[in-house]
C-alpha cells in the first residue's frame, strides 16, 4: 500500500520548508499567508535497518534504497494550504486543503515553536504568537470540517439504519471516500458511549464528541514543533509537551535538514537523513558564511536536540502512529532472491495484523489468487495465508499462478 502523510498547519509554520526538505523538492517559500496554494506531493522515505546487514548480504532493491544498512522505503508526502479560522466553512483554502487532508493516512501538524506567526498566519515579532492556541484553532477547524461531512448525510445514514445495517456500517459508508472505516467508527463509537444511542438523537455536544474521537482514530496526528533553532521556541516547546499529553510533540528545524541535505547535494558534507552529526567533506570549499551555518546547525540543533527532527517525525509517523512493519518477500529462499537474482529487492510497508495473504495482494493480485502458503527464510517454516507478518519478515510466497518476486 502506499503511505500518505499530510502536512497540516497555519500558513508560514514553515511546512512547506518540511516539504522540501523531506523530498528535496522546491516548492515555492514565503512570508506571505497562503503561498502554497495548491497541494505539493513529493516522495520521502521512512528509514528503518535493513535486513541485509542480518544475513551479511550485499542487497540490490528495486522498489527503495538501501544506504549503508538501512533500507529507505518510499512515502508520499502531501503539503497543505494552510488554514485560518472558518476553514471549514470555506474561509481561505480550507475546502480544497481539508478534501486532500481527507486522504492522508496519518497527519503531522507544523507548528511555528518560535511564536512568530499571528492568528491570521501573518508573520509577527518572534514570541508575539501563541502556538498553543495555533495547535487548538487547527483542531478545532478538522473537527468542524467532519462534523459538517457527517451532519450533511444524516439522511442517508438514517436510511442505511432502518434498512438494517448497523449504525458503524452506515456511518463508514457514507465517509469511506476519506479513508474511515467500519473499524474506526466502531471504535470512536465506544470511546464516547454512543453505540447503542439512536443517532437521530445525537446532541450537537455528542456530535462533535464524536467527530473529535473519530478524527483521532482515522487521521493519527504528530506535532512537529518547528524553527526550534531560534531563541523563543523551548520555552514553548515545553509548555507544548506539557500542554498536549495525547500526541507525540516532536522538536524540529526543517530549515537546518534543508541546509543539510542542499550541503550534501553540492558535496559538502556526508551526513543521511535522521543522524545525529554529519562530516565535512571538503572544508576548503565552504565559504566563511557556509561554515558558520553549519558550526550553527552542529550546535544548536544537532547539539541541543540531537537531530533536525524531519526525518524522526517521518519515522514516527509510518512506524509508531500507523504501527506499519516492513517485510521483504523473495522468490528463491536460499539465495535470497528474484527470478532476476535481485537480492531482498522488495520491503513493503505493511499495515498491523496484516496476513501473508495481504502482502501476496500487495505484490500482485494474481499472486494471490493462487496462494498456497509462504515459507519463512528464516526457519524454513510453511505459514498459512492468514499468519500474521511481523516486522522484519523475509518470506517467499509460494503460489499455484507464480512465486513472488
Amino acid at each position: 500500500m502506499t503511505v500518505r502523510i499530510g502536512l497540516i498547519g497555519k500558513t508560514n509554520t514553515g511546512k512547506t520548508t518540511f516539504f522540501n526538505a523531506a523530498t528535496l523538492q522546491y516548492a515555492e517559500v514565503s512570508s506571505y499567508p497562503f503561498t502554497t496554494k495548491q497541494p505539493n506531493y513529493g516522495t520521502t522515505y521512512a528509514i528503518t535497518p535493513c535486513v541485509c546487514r542480518e544475513f551479511n548480504v550485499k542487497d540490490n532493491p528495486r522498489n527503495s534504497l538501501c544506504i549503508e544498512g538501512y533500507r529507505h522505503i518510499p512515502v508520499e508526502l502531501i503539503d497543505l494550504p494552510g488554514l485560518i479560522k472558518g476553514a471549514w466553512a470555506g474561509k481561505g483554502l480550507g475546502n480544497q486543503f481539508l478534501s486532500v487532508a481527507s486522504q492522508a493516512d496519518a497527519l503531522i501538524h507544523v507548528i511555528d515553536a518560535s511564536g512568530s506567526v499571528d492568528e491570521e498566519g501573518r508573520i509577527t515579532k518572534m514570541g508575539v504568537g501563541n502556538p498553543l492556541a495555533d495547535f487548538y484553532d487547527i483542531q478545532e477547524e478538522l473537527v468542524m470540517w467532519l462534523m459538517r461531512l457527517i451532519d450533511r448525510q444524516e439522511d442517508k445514514i438514517l436510511r442505511n439504519v432502518k434498512s438494517g445495517k448497523e449504525l458503524a456500517e452506515a456511518i463508514a459508508d457514507v465517509l469511506h471516500g476519506i479513508k474511515i472505516t467500519t473499524s474506526h467508527v466502531n471504535t470512536a463509537l465506544k470511546s464516547t458511549g454512543l453505540q447503542d444511542k439512536d443517532f437521530g438523537d445525537w446532541t450537537m455536544l455528542e456530535d462533535k464528541k464524536f467527530a473529535e474521537k473519530l478524527l483521532e482514530v482515522s487521521k493519527p496526528m504528530i506535532v512537529l514543533a518547528n524553527k526550534m533553532d531560534l531563541e523563543t521556541a523551548s520555552s514553548n516547546f515545553e509548555t507544548l509537551r506539557e500542554s498536549l499529553t495525547s500526541y507525540m510533540v516532536i522538536p524540529a528545524s526543517a530549515e537546518a535538514e534543508l541546509a543539510l541535505k542542499r550541503a550534501v547535494q553540492k558535496g559538502f558534507i556526508k551526513y543521511i537523513p535522521g543522524q545525529e552529526e554529519f562530516d565535512i567533506l571538503n572544508p576548503e570549499q565552504l565559504t566563511e558564511e557556509q561554515r558558520k551555518a553549519l558550526e550553527f546547525i552542529e550546535s544548536r540543533v544537532l547539539g541541543e536536540y540531537m537531530r533536525t527532527g524531519v526525518q524522526f517525525a517521518i519515522n514516527v509517523a509510518v512506524f509508531k502512529l500507523l504501527g506499519m512493519g516492513v517485510v521483504y518477500p523473495v522468490s528463491d529462499a536460499a539465495k535470497l532472491s528474484d527470478k532476476s537474482g535481485n537480492v531482498l529487492p522488495d520491503a513493503y510497508l505493511m499495515p498491523p495484523n496484516s496476513t501473508v495473504r495481504d502482502l501476496a495482494r500487495s505484490i500482485h493480485s494474481e499472486l494471490e489468487k493462487g496462494l498456497l502458503y509462504a515459507v519463512d527464510v528464516r526457519s524454513g517454516l510453511r505459514l498459512p495465508g492468514d499468519y500474521r507478518v511481523k516486522d522484519r519478515d523475509v518470506l517467499s510466497i509460494v503460489s499455484a499462478m507464480r512465486r513472488a518476486g
